[in-house]
Parts: C-alpha cells; structure tokens; sequence
C-alpha cells in the first residue's frame, strides 16, 4: 500500500511539474518474462522516475552506489527496490562489490521481474545516444550462467525531453521491441556476444530518441534543428532530418541568439503566488546543483516538497484567519492556477 501511494505521488508530482508527458509503445513490455529495462540517460533521476511510473511493470533500478548513504536514505532506496553498482569512479576496492550485485540481479530476473538499467553508464544533456558499456551485459550472462534457459527481454526505452534544463518542460517515452537474449547469447563466444547485444540495443535507441552523430558538427545540426522548430519528442521525424540534411549539404555554423522573453502577465502572477517556494530554489536548492544533468532532479524534488508544505501552510493560515471554505477555496485556486500555467503558458 505504501508503495502504491508513494508511485502515484511521484506520477501525479511528474504530471503537474511537465507540460505534457507522452507514452509510446507499452504495447511492446511483456507483462509475464523477465526484463532488462534500457533507457537513454539525459536527465539524471527524472529519467528513472518516468520509467518507473509508467512501465507496466515494478521495476527494480541500478543506481550509482555515491548516491546511497546513511541508514534513512538507504532504506528509502532499498524499499523503492534500488540496488548499487559500483563504478572506478567510487575507488577500484569498491569494483569486488559488484560481484553480489550481479549475483542479486540475476536472481532478479530468475524470478521474472524487471531491472531498469542506464547501458551508457552516465548521463549527459546532448542529444545522442552514446557508447553503452558492457555493465548491462555482466548482468545477462551472470543471470543465463545461473538459469541457462531463461528468456530474457531487453527493452530499449528512448527518453525525449523539449529542454531538460528548463521548467516547465515536456517528455515524451517510447519503449521499443523487446529483444531476447537467447538469440544473441552464444556461451562459446562471450565478447561477440556482448558486441551483438550492444548493437542491437544501440540501433533501437538511435531510433527511439534523438542521436545527432557526428561530434563535430553537434552544434550546427542542433542549431538547425532550432530554426526548424522541430519537435523534440518526435524522434522519427527528428532523425530523419538530421539524417537528410547531413545528405543534402555541409553544415554552416550559426549561432542563435534568443532574445529576452518579456514576461506575460501569466507568469508575474505564478512568481506572485508562488515566491516562497520560487525564492527557496533560486537562492537556496539551484546554487549547489552539481551537474547541468541534475538541474531538473533538483527543480522537481524542490517543487514536489516545497509545494506540499507551501499548500498546508497556506491552508493552515487561511483557516485560522478565516475557514475552512474559504482555506479550501483558496488553495482549490491556487493549484487549479498552477497546474494551468505548466500546462498552457509560453
């Protein structure tokens, strides 16, 4: 029950923090095989959030190990079913350690569930699709070496965002076909194995979110884009002009400048209404964001308890000015006006 209440939290927080949310291809999760869940990673733990809400699935999740620490914060992650994997970044003493996560993974997905795993093996802004690592295949080959049978699906998940950095921001999900394991997996040969697994997963995600390839000209296609309007969470249409562009001409580099937005109306009154809880992120939460990529983990996390307690508060002054209703009233309002900015300004 407790789990329950906690997903639906975060799937209606997720639902009043974004434009627009959009699910593509649940057709394609099998609902009674064991899954390896393969996302693209651009916007730190926004990414695991919107698949673990909206994959038909209770997933367990591989996390960075440096994000787990002290006794609350570990039974938090360990009661949403989050496992650490230990990276050379956290000190190659730690690297023995992934030996029992491996071993608790395959015993995971012997049982038929569902892991959801980052296979580039960090996250990035840019839109492209880069290099997977061969973590996720440790994965598969410890759990076949225990159940030399099992049928494991590999679903690749393309993760599309308009402006990940900025609020409010749309996304759009698209789960792909799932791919079996067994007809890649040749025990003989482990590393053509892991290459074949790698390649299929890598094509799929090219196709499922937007891979602007060549490094060099990463600027100027991204820039194209721009001035074409396209739409980011479209990742058909979108490869397939960069694809045509590539083709028809050699890039020039432009440099766009966005001029200053006037605020409208709409948005001085969210900033009137708002300020608490507005003052807190600029001054407070957004200066110790480590990263660009965890801008909008921390805007969401901001928003998602700094509202909560922002509401009560104002429920409890109005009802002790005034009453019940009229408290009632007010914050009726106030959320109604919320959600009508994220979901319709500009």
């Amino acid at each position: 029950m407790l789990y329950w209440v906690l997903k639906n939290s975060i799937h209606f927080g997720l639902f009043c923090y974004h434009r627009k949310i959009e699910v593509k291809g649940l057709e394609n999760v099998p609902k009674n095989k064991p899954i390896l869940f393969l996302p693209n990673h651009q916007n730190a733990l926004i990414d695991v959030l919107l698949v673990g809400v909206d994959c038909n699935r209770k997933p367990y999740f591989l996390a960075r190990s440096d994000v787990f620490g002290g006794q609350v914060l570990n039974a938090l992650f360990n009661y949403v079913r989050m496992i650490p994997i230990y990276r050379i970044r956290d000190g190659r003493n730690t690297l023995s350690k992934n030996d029992a996560v491996f071993d608790s993974c395959a015993h995971v997905l012997s049982r038929g569930e569902a892991i959801v795993m980052f296979p580039e093996g960090n996250h990035n802004l840019k839109r492209r699709v880069r290099p997977l690592s061969k973590g996720f295949t440790r994965v598969l080959f410890r759990a076949l070496e225990q159940s030399p049978e099992l049928d494991i699906q590999l679903v690749p998940v393309g993760l599309n965002y308009v402006h990940a950095e900025k609020f409010p921001d749309s996304a759009t999900l698209c789960y792909g076909k799932p791919i079996s394991v067994q007809a890649l997996y040749d025990e003989e040969d482990t590393q053509g194995s892991v290459i074949r697994i790698k390649e299929a997963v890598a094509s799929q995600l090219k196709t499922l979110t937007t891979h602007i390839s060549p490094e060099i000209q990463y600027v100027e296609i991204t820039n194209y884009l721009k001035t074409q309007k396209v739409d980011f969470l479209d990742p058909v249409r979108t490869n397939r002009l960069i694809k045509q562009r590539i083709i028809e001409t050699s890039f020039v580099a432009k440099t766009i400048t966005l001029g200053n937005k006037e605020r409208s109306i709409f948005q001085i009154i969210f900033l009137s209404l708002n300020f608490p809880v507005i003052l807190f992120w600029r001054l407070v939460v957004k200066p110790k964001v480590p990263e660009a990529e965890f801008t909008g983990t921390f805007r969401f996390a901001t928003s998602f308890l700094g509202f909560l307690v922002y509401y009560i508060i104002l429920f409890a002054t109005f009802i002790t000015a005034l009453n019940f209703w009229w408290a009632l009233g007010i914050i009726s309002f106030l959320l109604i006006f919320n959600l009508c900015y994220v979901k319709w300004s500009r």
